[in-house]
């Protein structure tokens, strides 16, 4: 059975850290561009970072850029996103994703193009 599992959100003050996982089962994560998205309620879905499979090259929403880094661990079977210096509009439900890489992975995360989703895991920003 395909599954991925999101773990690590949580409620963190303005200014500090977490560290979502994001492990796989049945499928190795390896041959799949992976990436994280969030919704806030009455907003819409957005590709925060994605990853490629095949050369490495990453996406980062403006939103994120030089605050959130997206890794792998091939050993582990597991994607990682770290956020530092959060922001209470960071707030969100917080979804990783696997899919095929049939485009670049910016379009990919732009358009949402992943075939497999975790459930997610909440993360709340607030003082």
């Amino acid at each position: 059975q395909v599954q991925l599992v999101e773990s690590g959100g949580g409620l963190v003050q303005p200014g500090g850290s977490l560290r979502l996982s994001c492990a796989a089962s049945g499928f190795t994560l390896d041959y799949y561009a992976i990436g994280w998205f969030r919704q806030a309620p009455g907003k819409e879905r957005e590709g925060v970072p994605c990853i490629s499979s095949s050369d490495g090259s990453t996406y980062y929403a403006d939103s994120v850029k030089g605050r959130f880094t997206i890794s792998r661990d091939y050993a582990k079977n597991t994607v990682y996103l770290q956020m530092n210096s959060l922001k209470p509009e960071d707030t969100a439900v917080y979804y990783c994703a696997a899919g095929h890489e049939g485009r670049t992975v910016q379009a990919m995360c732009v358009m949402g193009d992943f075939g497999s989703w975790g459930q997610g895991t909440q993360v709340t920003v607030s003082s």
